[in-house]
């Protein structure tokens, strides 16, 4: 409760009220509420000026602070997803394309850039514009090394396929057992020829065997003509693929049939002496894109390189062939 004060009126000769002017209440109320903004505002600035955060500034740092944070750990990340992808490029050249026989892709197309337009313009502008821009650059520069490599293990495992596919149909085996070595009786090359004597081109090689035993599909393969040819007597044609074909000639009979898929080691017939032959064998040929080729090429799957080395010197030699 405010005071009431009193003043001694010497006419009446009394004590009267002190009554206070609306004015002046009015002016000392807006003083009071103009000092108080004054001061609040002073005390601001000096909490500003002291160094003491508000609430929402702690907080934004705390925002920042964890976003560094972050872009650390992701750069760490980044650090290692390209040493991993590097390891990978690197044996994919030096190993899988090598194996598979595929060029090795240059450094320069695995790391080109992105050229045109700047694709990170959006980005400038910030406190932290070179480091969000720079982690940009790298993600997209990975992403694009792994689309690369991603195209490039497609390719290897097309070509895997294929290889697998080359390595069970190309003529691997000898087409008669041959343990011993000892049933070569004529190779590839200028040979006289035992019925109409003079030299002429041998396109294969003869097995001699006795009459019945068995002979082998040398590839897996279709078979494409079984019946009697020029000169051969009966025989067997074996398409292979990949641009092989073998021929089986002076078979005594047939263990299969046009059209027939046959796997390696499969006994398509037996050995005879039919057409112009001078005694029961095998004559065996190897023919790669339309061209005859020297089927003692053709037995890695059999021989040692020992063994390989005494076929090829029995092969070699300037006999005479049985047909």
């Amino acid at each position: 409760m405010s005071k009431v004060k009193y003043y001694y009126d010497s006419e009446t000769l009394s004590y009267r009220k002190v009554e206070r002017k609306k004015g002046r209440t009015f002016g000392a109320a807006l003083i009071f509420i103009a000092s108080s903004a004054l001061m609040g505002l002073l005390i601001t600035i000096a909490v500003f000026n002291s160094g003491v955060d508000t609430p929402k500034e702690r907080k934004l740092e705390r925002e920042l602070a964890n976003m560094s944070l972050q872009f650390e750990m992701q750069e760490k990340k980044l650090d290692q997803i390209e040493r991993v992808l590097a390891n990978v490029e690197e044996r994919d050249n030096n190993v899988y394309r090598v194996l598979f026989e595929a060029s090795p892709i240059p450094n320069d197309v695995r790391l080109a850039g992105f050229g045109g337009v700047n694709r990170y313009k959006n980005l400038e502008g910030y406190d932290n514009s070179a480091l969000i821009t720079n982690s940009a650059k790298r993600i997209d520069q990975i992403t694009k090394r792994l689309v690369i490599q991603s195209k490039s293990l497609d390719e290897i495992a097309k070509l895997a396929e294929e290889k697998e596919a080359l390595l069970k149909t190309i003529p691997a085996i000898q087409p008669v057992q041959n343990k011993d070595l000892s049933r070569v009786a004529s190779g590839y090359g200028m040979r006289v020829h035992p019925i109409l004597k003079y030299r002429k081109m041998h396109n294969g090689m003869d097995f001699t065997a006795p009459p019945g035993t068995p002979i082998y599909a040398t590839g897996d393969g279709t078979v494409t003509k079984v019946g009697l040819g020029s000169g051969y007597g009966k025989m067997v044609i074996i398409e292979h693929g990949f641009g092989y074909k073998t021929y089986y000639a002076h078979m005594s009979k047939y263990n299969t049939k046009v059209g027939r898929k046959v796997k390696r080691g499969e006994i398509i017939g037996y050995v005879g002496n039919t057409g112009l032959s001078s005694g029961p064998h095998l004559h065996y040929e190897v023919w790669k894109n339309g061209k005859v080729v020297n089927p003692v090429n053709f037995y890695h799957n059999d021989l040692t390189p020992e063994e390989y080395d005494i076929m090829l010197a029995a092969a070699a030699l300037e006999n005479q062939s049985l047909d």
